[in-house]
């Protein structure tokens, strides 16, 4: 590091307490929900902050990694020798060329845009790749870079205010698939790029359905910054609900689903902050809003049906730490009916949290053994899959640490 560069307050010697209080503040989190997230009461909180108790042991240190959203454990530990990420995945071979696609500022005259239709044609067929894919990001990342110059190509290159707003549209919903490869990427700057320019890009469309989904991601993406954005993740939701909600009278499916699945992102908001009143009021609004589908309707975008619900229950259960509800909700949820292999391990691994929260280290173990085998690329990118697996490869048991440790080396988290 140059001299001139001032060291970042985390990466000196100071003791983990004080580390564990500086990130807590950055969140804008207190003591006491810290405190209920990792299931201690606030005078422990306190007590660790200010070293008069020592760092807790690694499943208490994962817990709180995970309740301050940490992106590398050395950031609460203070140990630089390993790095160990949590909720940043290695980062994937095709990053450099899609970052070098969002970056690039190309002139209307640097390519000649393709047909509108074949480009929709193109972007349709990349999102039903990326639900039929194990492996996601290896498809989207192959087809993004020329799909993202396209589009912008179509936005330069429009004649008539029709074409730049059809164009623009189309725009949007590459930025909204880029958030599908970006997520858990090290490159927070660049995800941040996308979001806001899928959401510019949607605006200038005037399109309801595509404005809904860059929506639901900019409220995701808010939301997964910590508590301090949750009032921005909740204000753009409830902005494009109420731009929404007047049209449904006279809308199609798909701006219904979006609509819907906008509403269940309300009650995921809500359970984060521990409003189990709130969260499970969104969901069941969300599921009136699925009833009114066909039953066989799968949202091209966010997975939204009837189908889901059952999933959508088991997170909002997670995100409010209710073990037994999760559980029970996971018993109810049928995962053979959710098409798209991403979507369902994703469902696959809250499962294994709700598992974990009721304390079934076997079961949360097998469900992350089933989202492996949905799509092996949606486990080996998730921060709480990685951190179960990390607590369990030193579990007492010999089985559960056998069983952790084969499944964490095939995702590249431990050596063999």
């Amino acid at each position: 590091m140059p001299s001139e560069v001032t060291p970042g307050p985390l990466l000196e010697p100071i003791a983990f307490g004080q580390r564990m209080q500086v990130l807590r503040t950055r969140r804008g989190m207190s003591r006491t929900v810290l405190a209920g997230l990792v299931g201690k009461s606030p005078s422990w909180v306190k007590q660790v902050e200010g070293g008069q108790l020592q760092m807790p042991k690694l499943h208490m240190v994962l817990r709180i990694a995970e309740a301050l959203r940490v992106r590398e454990l050395a950031e609460l530990t203070g140990d630089q020798s390993e790095p160990v990420s949590l909720f940043t995945g290695p980062g994937h071979a095709r990053l450099p060329q899609v970052r070098a696609a969002v970056d690039a500022y190309p002139f209307a005259s640097d390519r000649e845009a393709p047909a509108h239709d074949h480009v929709k044609v193109r972007l349709a067929r990349a999102w039903q790749a990326r639900h039929a894919s194990p492996h996601h990001r290896d498809v989207i990342g192959a087809l993004l870079p020329e799909l993202i110059r396209d589009a912008q190509s179509l936005v330069r290159q429009a004649e008539t205010g029709a074409e730049r707003r059809a164009a623009q549209a189309l725009l949007s919903q590459t930025y909204s698939l880029s958030q599908f490869f970006l997520a858990y990427q090290p490159d927070a700057s660049l995800l941040w790029r996308v979001v806001e320019r899928a959401m510019v890009a949607a605006l200038e469309s005037e399109d309801p359905h595509t404005l809904g989904i860059a929506a639901w991601l900019a409220a995701q993406a808010h939301r997964d910054s910590g508590p301090g954005h949750f009032d921005s993740a909740d204000a753009v939701t409830f902005d494009t609900l109420r731009h929404l909600e007047r049209m449904l009278p006279e809308a199609g499916d798909e701006v219904l689903a979006i609509s819907g699945a906008l509403e269940f992102e309300a009650g995921y908001t809500a359970a984060r902050r521990g409003d189990t009143g709130t969260a499970w009021h969104h969901w069941d609004a969300a599921r009136s809003k699925a009833r009114r589908l066909p039953k066989d309707y799968f949202h091209p975008v966010t997975s939204f049906s009837q189908a889901i619900m059952g999933a959508h229950a088991v997170t909002v259960a997670v995100e409010l730490h209710a073990g037994g509800e999760s559980v029970r909700q996971a018993a109810a949820a049928d995962a053979s009916l959710i098409p798209s292999h991403p979507r369902r391990a994703r469902h696959r691994i809250e499962e294994a949290r709700g598992y974990e929260l009721d304390k079934q280290p076997e079961a949360a173990l097998a469900a992350l053994s089933k989202a492996y085998e949905s799509a092996p690329e949606t486990i080996r990118y998730n921060g709480y899959a990685r951190r179960i697996l990390l607590t369990e490869s030193e579990s007492k048991s010999p089985h559960q640490r056998r069983r952790a440790s084969e499944l964490a080396v095939k995702l590249g988290m431990l050596a063999a």
